[in-house]
């Protein structure tokens, strides 16, 4: 799988976990084209998998957060006039944009960017013209594993 297979694949689907199980598709089992049992970093894809993790990670259409479950969650640009609409509903951990790097040391360092911070105006604005009721139905069922709550109308 190629990057803009990837990206594709969450624009159609809005949002997908990047490896935990959950209420949406896996990405780490879409672009390994297949289930992986185990950490995916046992898989014979990891390397690739890790570089198209990185790519979407580095995209402006792209949120990563912890949205579904508290798993890392990658979140298509057309999906967050729904999130910043239903905030107030959801625990903020949820939605702040999560960036990962590997240090030169080799470690790994997770740093949130608290919302609103990470919030563009003209997706502030989308959100303004939504109802509740909108937002809960462009987020499906993934509202549901969001926390807070969403589930209530």
């Amino acid at each position: 799988m190629k990057f803009e297979q990837a990206m594709a694949f969450i624009r159609e689907h809005g949002m997908v976990l990047a490896a935990a199980r959950g209420s949406v598709p896996r990405m780490a089992e879409v672009i390994a084209g297949e289930p992986i049992k185990g950490s995916w970093w046992a898989h014979p894809k990891s390397h690739h998998i890790f570089s198209i993790f990185q790519q979407l990670a580095e995209s402006p259409d792209i949120l990563v957060c912890r949205f579904v479950d508290g798993k890392v969650t990658f979140v298509h640009r057309r999906l967050w006039p729904a999130l910043v609409r239903l905030a107030d509903r959801l625990e903020p951990g949820r939605i702040a944009q999560v960036h990962q790097e590997h240090t030169a040391k080799g470690y790994h360092e997770t740093h949130d960017v608290p919302y609103p911070d990470w919030v563009p105006v003209d997706v502030l604005e989308e959100a303004r013209r939504l109802s509740a009721e909108q937002a809960l139905a462009m987020l499906g069922p993934a509202a549901l594993s969001a926390g807070g709550k969403t589930a209530r109308r």
